[in-house]
């Protein structure tokens, strides 16, 4: 990588609030961390997080940043420079791992999470939750790796009926395999299934973590969610655009916070086990607009209600309401700390 850009004040504040809490970081002082899907929002926070243990601690972390598209990931990490302790791989994370070994620690999170993805490649979609997978439990098993940390997703639980929330790990809801967009959702379900198998068969490590709903510095304003949306419109002076009644109700979670949470699950989290990471308190897609409103009024006119275009690409979630149950991962020492109103102003100041 060439050059290097300046970190931005927020994400500096992030990073030293994340390696504040406590973790046993001391595990991966001196071993090889491999990141797939490297430069994408989630794992690109731990990324960054092993970095600055590195900056701060004198880690003697090695990351390995498993990536499709090199540019993007120097784009992404620019602010890193040339610096020793990150190695770009860039391969299909199907195919057979082409990097270097010993690899102590595995973070899979390779994966198309946008809903705008689910329609343009379904397939490709579902595949990299399942022969990336089976690709990566191979890597572990040979490596011998202490820990192995697959990326689900909340949309595993299907819609769930309102009785059984908050979402508790061990309850589902419908999931139709035969809808295009339970590519997502029954991708994960297969990806936490052979995690499971590969647990019980052959003893990797495996821990599984089900986010929900995470936003926050680095999010791309074009990824289509609801969320993202409403940050752009702020970012880009221009009326908060409701494109539903706003009644539909989320569990938002800033992505420190849920950063936090994932190291927690990896080092601390118990093998063959699922993990919520997400915020216990609810919010209507209304209440989030209308906060965003109060915190910006200089720069957001009002909300604008419009009728969503069809788009065949963005299928939409027919789920009204989900929010986690924490309960496992606050038995291991984590919850969110960061309000919604505080995570989206900083969220919408990162941009500037």
């Amino acid at each position: 990588m060439n050059g290097r850009s300046v970190r931005c004040a927020i994400v500096q504040e992030d990073l030293e609030r994340i390696v504040a809490c406590s973790i046993p970081w001391e595990r991966l002082f001196g071993k090889t961390v491999l990141v797939t899907g490297a430069s994408g929002f989630l794992p690109a926070y731990m990324v960054e997080t092993l970095l600055f243990l590195n900056e701060t601690r004198g880690a003697g972390i090695r990351v390995i940043a498993l990536v499709r598209n090199r540019d993007r990931a120097v784009r992404r990490f620019s602010a890193y420079g040339n610096r020793p302790d990150l190695a770009i791989l860039v391969q299909n994370v199907c195919d057979a791992y082409a990097g270097d070994r010993p690899v102590d620690f595995v973070v899979h999170a390779a994966s198309q999470a946008s809903p705008k993805y689910y329609g343009l490649d379904p397939a490709g979609t579902f595949e990299t939750n399942v022969f990336g997978t089976r690709r990566m439990l191979e890597l572990a098993r040979d490596a011998g790796c202490e820990s192995f940390l697959f990326f689900s997703s909340g949309e595993v639980y299907g819609a769930m009926d309102e009785r059984f929330i908050p979402i508790v790990e061990n309850q589902y809801g419908y999931l139709d395999p035969m809808d295009v967009r339970s590519c997502y959702g029954e991708g994960k379900r297969a990806g936490e299934t052979l995690c499971k198998c590969w647990y019980s068969q052959s003893g990797i490590p495996v821990k599984v973590v089900r986010p929900f709903h995470t936003y926050g510095p680095g999010m791309r304003l074009d990824d289509g969610r609801v969320f993202a949306d409403f940050v752009a419109d702020v970012v880009w002076r221009r009326p908060i655009v409701l494109k539903s009644d706003g009644s539909a109700r989320r569990a938002f979670c800033y992505l420190a916070d849920a950063t936090a949470g994932f190291f927690v699950a990896l080092l601390l989290g118990k093998n063959g086990e699922a993990y919520n990471v997400g915020s216990p308190q609810e919010c209507s897609i209304l209440e989030l607009a209308e906060t965003l409103c109060a915190l910006f009024p200089e720069r957001v006119p009002g909300i604008a209600r419009e009728p969503r275009k069809a788009d065949i690409s963005y299928l939409q979630s027919p789920i009204s309401r989900n929010c986690p149950d924490i309960s496992k991962m606050r038995a291991l020492g984590w919850e969110p700390w960061t309000t919604v109103r505080d995570g989206f102003f900083r969220t919408v100041q990162s941009y500037e």
